[in-house]
């Protein structure tokens, strides 16, 4: 069994020493589920950076009950941090890509209304695509990472805030919409999930677009 990479700020110091002052970390979750919203998580830091929370790993590489203990914790080592969303019915009319942009421009706007140095922060985006740039008003210096979220604890700490966040509005969600499972699944992809979409038909939260073609749908994120 292969241990878990645990994150660091290399990267993140590597863009000081080029005189980078502030980073936005940027990661996404929700971006493969088959209900519920994508959501884009953004933690802002400094040179003053602190120590990294302990156990800090990408998201999708710590128990349920480790996110949760470690979630505040993330809050309080960022300077700032956000979670802009997109719904599923803006995934269906308008695309995941757009959408990953459109949640993304959302966190930027809750950062600004924190007063948080945006406009003079390097953003460093999980992924090899910068879907943020076009759903900006403003351009923003992107700077994209595969594995961002497993190797920088900034992006890290993002996917650890964005993943509670969301996961907690689906298991409120499935009170409302009972018999899809949401509180374990999380409106990801199941046999279970799939049995109950057609027993029960899709709900008002159900991403309309995926379900036409499942062989698409991600599995996990």
């Amino acid at each position: 069994m292969m241990t878990p990479v645990s994150p660091t700020l290399r990267f993140e110091k590597a863009l000081y020493r080029e005189g980078v002052t502030s980073i936005v970390a940027v990661d996404e979750v929700g971006r493969g589920a088959l209900a519920g919203p994508v959501a884009v998580g953004m933690v802002v830091i400094d040179t003053a950076v602190k120590r990294i929370p302990p156990g800090l790993r990408d998201s999708k590489l710590l128990p349920e009950p480790v996110r949760e203990s470690l979630e505040p914790l993330c809050r309080r080592w960022a300077m700032h941090h956000a979670v802009g969303l997109a719904s599923a019915e803006e995934v269906d009319a308008l695309g995941i890509m757009r959408c990953l942009g459109l949640a993304g421009a959302r966190a930027l706007a809750q950062l600004e209304e924190q007063d948080a140095p945006v406009h003079d922060s390097t953003l460093i985006l999980d992924g090899n695509y910068d879907y943020l740039n076009p759903s900006l008003m403003r351009p923003a210096k992107v700077v994209t990472r595969i594995k961002a979220d497993r190797d920088c604890a900034s992006v890290a700490a993002a996917s650890v805030i964005a993943k509670v966040h969301r996961d907690r509005m689906m298991i409120a969600h499935d009170l409302e919409y009972p018999g899809y499972g949401w509180a374990s699944n999380k409106g990801y992809s199941s046999p279970e999930h799939f049995a109950a979409i057609a027993e029960l038909g899709p709900s008002a939260l159900h991403r309309l677009t995926w379900l036409k073609q499942p062989a698409l749908v991600e599995l996990s994120e």
